[in-house]
């Protein structure tokens, strides 16, 4: 009786599976011909605003089971492969493979895009700016670290525009060829993850030394290379390099989430939900900080980031980060950025881009 029961439930799933191919490849053929009158009028493929639309509609319909992040996941593959179906997108990012930028680069763009893992920051601006790649993906800031000042000085130097933003929960893991802590010799991360495990480190590890690497990708490198060594980085890595996991989540304080950005030449149209990013510089007198901020209190403008930077060129000259809520087109936010421009040295828009629920 079971049996039967069995052989008709799969017999119903391989018939759900005939029918979402068929669906799946009537999906794909529509997105060629939304590319098709895309390439005729000169427009983006990718926007970020529409992607955004079709996530937040599908998990606003999800009944369940399905969890909404699954079905994210699997709806981010989807666009992605549709994409590459149209014009495959080109994205440059810090890497190498395995890194925890090149997990936001699949996470926003999935694993149909074509990836193009640089040496450096500035790297990845410059291949955005010569156009060999059409998106870059960079760390920005980190929860528990602060900002990543390397990306904010580049905004100084470049003219790429911010046409995205990824949320990334960090957790880092322990892992070596053999899966055996008692093989372990040396431990290799970058100096972030290190200084994010510290406490695990010392009190678990207590007499094996601890070294820093340019990236936690080459610290799994050297690990799949040496069994003595083992590696502190994303989970990612582990099934890249072929690793196995000794201990998980040895991360000192839990909700540790990295931002990172995404760069391209031009900033999507609204989403309803949007953040623009400016940079503005002044000179340091008392009290311009205050006067500085004020437009964007009268005009009703929320606040929600602001970092301060020296420029490299003029001693006691600063430049202010700045993230706002709103998109660059909206009356309020226009009013709040003129009249702040009339009272800098410089002002830039750096782009107004969908806003990331917080994790």
């Amino acid at each position: 009786m079971p049996d039967k029961k069995l052989k008709k439930l799969r017999c119903r799933i391989d018939s759900i599976d005939a029918q979402m191919v068929e669906l799946l490849n009537d999906r794909a053929r529509q997105a060629i011909e939304v590319g098709r009158i895309k390439k005729e009028a000169g427009r983006e493929f990718y926007v970020p605003s529409r992607e955004k639309e079709v996530l937040d509609r599908i998990v606003a319909s999800n009944k369940g089971p399905f969890p909404n992040d699954v079905l994210k996941l699997i709806y981010r593959e989807i666009m992605s492969a549709s994409l590459s179906l149209e014009e495959p997108l080109k994205v440059a990012f810090l890497g190498p493979e395995g890194t925890f930028t090149h997990m936001a680069c699949l996470q926003q763009f999935g694993s149909s895009s074509c990836f193009i893992s640089k040496k450096s920051i500035s790297d990845v601006f410059d291949e955005v700016e010569r156009g060999k790649a059409d998106y870059g993906i960079v760390p920005v800031e980190n929860s528990s670290e602060g900002m990543v000042t390397h990306t904010l000085d580049r905004f100084v130097e470049f003219s790429s525009s911010i046409c995205g933003e990824v949320l990334l929960p960090i957790s880092h893991y322990l892992m070596n060829a053999t899966g055996k802590f008692g093989d372990i010799k040396k431990i290799y991360s970058h100096p972030q993850p290190i200084a994010q495990c510290r406490n695990w480190l010392a009190s678990n590890a207590p007499g094996i030394p601890v070294l820093d690497l340019a990236s936690t990708a080459l610290a799994a490198e050297m690990a799949r290379d040496d069994s003595s060594v083992a590696a502190v980085a994303g989970e990612y890595a582990a099934s890249v390099y072929g690793l196995r996991i000794v201990e998980s989540k040895i991360e000192d304080h839990a909700n540790n989430v990295t931002r990172f950005i995404v760069i391209g030449k031009d900033s999507p149209p609204r989403s309803g939900n949007d953040k623009t990013s400016i940079l503005f510089s002044v000179k340091d007198e008392v009290g311009i900080l205050y006067r500085m901020l004020e437009p964007l209190s009268k005009f009703g403008v929320n606040l929600t980031k602001i970092e301060s930077r020296p420029l490299k060129k003029k001693a006691w000259e600063y430049v202010f980060f700045i993230d706002m809520e709103g998109h660059v087109e909206d009356e309020a936010v226009v009013n709040a950025i003129e009249t702040l421009r009339k009272q800098s040295k410089f002002l830039k828009v750096l782009g107004s881009y969908p806003r990331v629920r917080d994790i």
